[in-house]
């Protein structure tokens, strides 16, 4: 009967058979709910959103080569293209931006539900300062360029009135929305954002373009006129100057020598602004990894050598810039002079930026720390730029290093060539080594500036107590509250008072020697504040080193134009191509860096 016998006991998942593949883990698998078949949830998410990734990027694409093509068009005179053409292409795509930036932030501030998710590691605060910097900056440029056309009104097309005009109001408000929506990561009207995001892309692409080939020219005639000065015979300047008097003959003059020295900073906007606005193309629909964030904030307290040294260095290469300007093409002794005084200064700075990358990443090699590996596109991106922008100076490296190879004849300066361009292609393969591992590096979870160290030492009987040994070694305070003890971190081991006869053993076992276990303690964190320190200095060491090799190719100092050697081997016009495709890599390739290595700094 029902009372005789004990009833039995069926398992709750007695029915249920595990399946073929979960053999071995049987109580850990789960039914899978029923849904629709694997092919129908991709055809229905995946595939429309690739396909839009695609036909978005291609359509940048095109529109990049259209603006190129005008671009060349007018370098070489092409037939039936003017430069008014070339400004009426620009200032379409900037208008076009500008309404789909109006749209986009008045549907985000009317709808902010819509842009709930953000990428922390887009859009540092530190980056959009320095683009609102060169903002600035590129503001007045406009200026100049709006009083350059008042002064030669009569003679200029309309459009280079209304190129200055258009584009001072893009950067307004480009500054703007990378300030407000850098960090979305958009999930509403994907297919429509993905267009109108990679149209700012190639729209910022194609304005850094225009600078670049603008500043090349202006560079180049200044190289034909230095040459023609040497008594070199046969070139002519390509002069695109206007055909009719200035109405204001000094401010004219004042205007068009300060637009290029002002483009170096529009080309950075632009390139800058192209990479945030990219960032923000790849977050599109991304769904991201929670991870627990860390402030990286610029502390200037343990970098003083580095900043010494690194100022000293940016001091000596603009004065070094001053006298190469005012030397070269004077004459060809003074040529000569100015030549040898800027490649030996340069052998020296870049054989002290080789000694301190070495030495960060042996530094690297000592510590056990594992790599960040989740995906970051900012992050990649930096990547991709270091290693790709770095090509366009190892081209000219290259060059330099087989026109000094196969030359007949060698004046003194072209020797210092060659020890020049081998060192440029070590320092960048080292510096791209430790900026590449320092940002991919795993941050630390507790900050050592906020640790507290305590010993835990062993009195009568089993009872703990807790003396402080080093105060005011780090700020912070033990937790004593409710009866806890705080903890003694020696990497993952953490001391606390345990209850219980059975456990005193192993505690005091742990405790047997407080002051030597709290003196190795204090040890191993001194020795990892010291190696904290040392990367701090190289990393801002190399900061201001970075600053002050962009200097002098960005403001006209450029040896591959003035050296000669290279020109004689490989024929003027072809080596001057090659400078100028590569020279605007070059130039951006050490004000990435910098800012990486400000990162770097901030991070370490």
């Amino acid at each position: 009967g029902p009372h005789g016998r004990g009833r039995e006991v069926t398992p709750p998942f007695a029915g249920i058979a595990p399946s073929a593949g979960a053999s071995g883990r049987a109580g850990k698998c789960r039914r899978p709910p029923p849904a629709q078949p694997a092919g129908s949830r991709l055809l229905g998410g995946s595939y429309p959103q690739k396909n839009a990734e695609i036909l978005s990027s291609q359509y940048g694409i095109n529109l990049f080569l259209a603006g190129l093509l005008l671009m060349f068009s007018w370098a070489v005179h092409a037939v039936g293209i003017r430069k008014e053409d070339l400004l009426s292409y620009l200032i379409t795509i900037m208008l076009v931006q500008l309404f789909w930036m109006l749209w986009y932030i008045c549907r985000s501030s009317t709808q902010r539900t819509l842009i709930q998710e953000k990428d922390t590691h887009a859009g540092a605060r530190w980056l959009k300062c320095g683009i609102t910097l060169f903002a600035v900056i590129t503001l007045i440029l406009d200026s100049f360029k709006i009083g350059y056309f008042i002064g030669f009104s009569n003679c200029l097309s309309a459009t280079e009135g209304i190129f200055p005009v258009t584009h001072a109001v893009h950067t307004l408000l480009q500054v703007y929305f990378l300030w407000c929506h850098a960090k979305d990561i958009i999930q509403s009207f994907k297919t429509l954002e993905r267009f109108g995001v990679i149209h700012s892309v190639f729209t910022n692409l194609l304005l850094w373009a225009n600078g670049v080939l603008t500043e090349s020219k202006h560079q180049l005639n200044e190289h034909k006129e230095r040459l023609m000065t040497l008594g070199f015979g046969n070139i002519t300047i390509d002069d695109h100057a206007p055909q009719c008097n200035c109405t204001t003959t000094s401010l004219c003059s004042i205007f068009s020598q300060g637009i290029y020295y002002l483009y170096p900073f529009n080309v950075e906007y632009h390139i800058l602004a192209s990479a945030m606005l990219y960032v923000l193309w790849k977050n599109i629909g991304r769904k991201v990894e929670h991870h627990q964030q860390y402030k990286t904030l610029f502390k200037f307290r343990g970098i003083t050598v580095g900043t010494i040294f690194g100022i000293i260095v940016l001091i000596s290469t603009i004065a070094i810039v001053v006298v190469y300007l005012i030397q070269i093409g004077r004459s060809k002794i003074k040529s000569e002079l100015a030549l040898t005084m800027f490649y030996l200064h340069a052998i020296a700075v870049l054989t002290l930026m080789c000694v301190a990358g070495i030495i960060a990443l042996l530094i690297y090699r000592l510590e056990e720390r594992s790599l960040d590996n989740s995906k970051n596109p900012a992050r990649k991106l930096d990547t991709d730029l270091l290693v790709g922008t770095a090509s366009g100076s190892w081209l000219l490296s290259w060059g330099s290093i087989l026109a000094t190879i196969c030359a007949q004849e060698h004046p003194k300066y072209t020797w210092y060539n060659l020890p020049y361009s081998i060192l440029v292609i070590i320092e960048k393969y080292i510096q791209n080594l430790f900026i590449i591992e320092a940002i991919h590096r795993e941050q630390e979870q507790v900050n050592d500036d906020i640790k507290t160290l305590r010993i835990v030492t062993v009195s009568s009987g089993s009872t703990l107590s807790v003396t402080p040994l080093y105060r005011e070694i780090y700020n912070g305070a033990a937790d004593t509250d409710s009866g806890k003890l705080p903890c003694t971190f020696n990497g993952n081991i953490c001391v606390r008072e345990r209850s219980g006869d059975d456990d005193s053993d192993e505690v005091k076992s742990q405790t047997s020697s407080p002051v030597t276990f709290s003196t190795s303690l204090y040890r191993q964190s001194s020795v990892k504040n010291n190696k904290r320190r040392i990367l701090k200095n190289i990393a801002a060491f190399l900061f201001l080193c970075n600053l002050s090799l962009w200097i002098p190719p960005a403001f006209g100092c450029r040896p591959e134009y003035d050296n000669g050697l290279e020109e004689i081997v490989f024929g003027f016009e072809p080596w001057i191509i090659v400078v100028n495709l590569a020279m605007p890599f070059s130039i951006f390739y050490r004000m990435h860096s910098a800012a990486s290595l400000f990162e770097v700094n901030c991070k370490t």
